[in-house]
């Protein structure tokens, strides 16, 4: 079952939509879904939905609400991956972190365990970075994550499991910026990461051309694996 619900943010009293998808029975653990760059779209809504059929409660909430509420944008289209382009370049990274951290809060008050972890893809592998450093979630996913060579002063905050899944040939995460990332996390206690040789930017994506299968599968079963370890 899915809906969208209104979120207070962490200031108030505005709110914000937020795609939620409940598995059939009691949810587990929860789980932050951050979109990419082009919104809560039908691929981010079917993550949601996968994790609802592993039993978690999934929530997306719209990080673009105050940019252009309830953007839905195709990668594959191209002026619609020129407006995304736009929104990335006046979304505040800041306030998307406190929208997340609200959506943590409200997903723990729902979750039987009390347990609330994050996936990010692109934009959102970014974010996934740093609400492991900034925010309480219990274990945080990233996926192809842009710039994060520019937060790794932040390492030293990160309390609880971080993974981050990294296509060696990513165009908008050069080699060394993959190079500052090992040197930078490989030997943290809390951080995993995952190479995908030959594999672009978007790999995992549900939909649309930049999806590999064989890769997908294998990083997802990764990701699945590391939420049963540390959701549970």
């Amino acid at each position: 079952m899915s809906e969208t619900v209104r979120i207070t943010t962490l200031e108030g009293p505005d709110a914000f939509d937020c795609y939620i998808a409940r598995p059939a029975g009691t949810a587990k653990s929860a789980i932050i879904v951050i979109q990419e760059i082009f919104g809560v779209n039908a691929g981010i809504r079917r993550k949601c939905d996968k994790l609802a059929e592993e039993g978690y409660l999934a929530l997306a909430p719209d990080l673009f609400w105050r940019l252009e509420p309830a953007v839905e944008l195709d990668p594959d289209i191209e002026p619609e991956f020129e407006t995304a382009l736009k929104l990335m370049g006046k979304f505040n990274q800041d306030q998307g972190i406190r929208d997340i951290e609200a959506t943590i809060h409200y997903a723990r008050t729902l979750a039987s365990t009390g347990k609330v972890g994050a996936v990010g893809y692109c934009l959102g592998g970014r974010l996934a970075y740093i609400t492991a450093a900034r925010t309480d979630a219990d274990a945080t996913v990233g996926y192809y994550g842009v710039g994060i060579d520019e937060l790794l002063r932040e390492k030293h905050a990160i309390a609880h499991p971080l993974m981050l899944h990294i296509p060696t040939e990513d165009g908008f995460v050069d080699k060394d910026t993959q190079k500052a990332m090992h040197e930078g996390l490989d030997d943290h206690p809390k951080v995993t990461l995952h190479d995908y040789e030959g594999l672009d930017h978007g790999f995992a994506t549900e939909f649309g051309k930049r999806r590999d299968e064989k890769a997908a599968e294998l990083a997802d079963q990764r990701t699945a694996e590391f939420f049963a370890q540390h959701l549970s």
